[in-house]
C-alpha cells in the first residue's frame, strides 16, 4: 500500500517539475545579472538592484495579480504569446514563471556575491593575454563563480517548491495541472479529515528543502575554501 494517494504523488512530481524547471529557464538570467551587478557601473545600478530583489518583499499575491493581468487570456502579453502557442494562465507553465520571479532574487544575489569573490586580477590577465571578455568570462570568471551558480540555482529551486501565494493567484489550484505541494495542502485544509494528508506533504516539503539548502551551504563553504587554498 502506498504511503501516498494518486492525487499526492501527482503534487509531488508537479511541484519537482515546476521547481526544476524556474530555476533552470532562469538561470541564464540570473547569471547575466549578477555578473552585470557584480563587474558594471552604470547609472540606475541601484534601482535595477532593487528591481530584482522586489519580490522577496512584496507581497507574493501582488507578483501573482501582476502576472494574471499582463500573461492572463485577456492580458496584452498574455494574448500575444497565445498566438503563438505559449499559454501560462492556469497552466503549470504559468506556476513556473511565477516561482521563477519569486525565487531569482535569491539567485541572482548568490551569483552576484560568488562572482564578486573572485579574483578579478586573473581576468585582467586574461585580458592581456588577448582574450576576449567572452573568452574571459567563459573560461575564467564561470569555472571559479561555479559553486555559487550552483548554490543560487538551487536555492530558487528550494523558494519555488515552497512558493503559494503568486502561484495560487496566477494559475489557482487544479488538480493534475497546477496543484503543487502547496496548494494542495492548502486544499486538504479545507476537507474535514485531512490532517494525515497534510502531515505527509509537509513532511516531503521539508525534507526536500532541507537537502536543497544543505547542498547550497556545502557549495557556500566549498567556494569560500577553495579561495583560501
Amino acid at each position: 500500500m502506498s504511503l501516498f494517494t494518486a492525487d499526492e504523488l501527482t503534487a509531488i512530481a508537479l511541484s519537482l517539475k515546476v521547481a526544476s524547471v524556474a530555476a533552470l529557464a532562469s538561470l541564464p538570467f540570473g547569471i547575466a545579472l549578477g555578473w552585470v551587478l557584480a563587474r558594471k557601473r552604470f547609472p540606475g545600478k541601484s534601482l535595477l538592484d532593487a528591481l530584482i530583489h522586489l519580490p522577496l518583499v512584496l507581497p507574493p499575491v501582488v507578483v501573482g495579480y501582476v502576472l494574471l493581468v499582463n500573461f492572463g487570456n485577456q492580458g496584452v502579453i498574455g494574448k500575444f504569446l497565445a498566438s503563438i502557442g505559449i499559454d501560462f494562465a492556469f497552466r503549470w507553465t504559468g506556476a513556473a514563471l511565477a516561482s521563477a520571479i519569486m525565487g531569482f532574487p535569491l539567485m541572482v544575489r548568490a551569483i552576484r556575491l560568488s562572482i564578486e569573490a573572485t579574483d578579478r586580477r586573473l581576468e585582467q590577465a586574461a585580458a592581456t593575454l588577448g582574450a576576449s571578455p567572452w573568452r574571459v568570462f567563459r573560461t575564467i570568471t564561470l569555472p571559479l563563480a561555479w559553486p555559487g551558480i550552483v548554490a543560487g540555482a538551487v536555492l530558487a529551486f528550494a523558494k519555488a517548491l515552497g512558493e503559494f501565494g503568486a502561484t495560487i493567484t496566477f494559475v489557482s489550484n487544479i488538480p493534475g495541472e497546477t496543484q503543487t505541494l502547496s496548494s494542495a495542502i492548502y486544499g486538504l485544509l479545507q476537507v474535514p479529515g485531512g490532517e494525515s494528508g497534510i502531515w505527509r506533504l509537509a513532511i516531503v516539503a521539508v525534507g526536500i528543502s532541507l537537502l536543497a539548502l544543505l547542498l547550497s551551504e556545502w557549495l557556500t563553504r566549498r567556494q569560500r575554501e577553495d579561495e583560501v587554498h
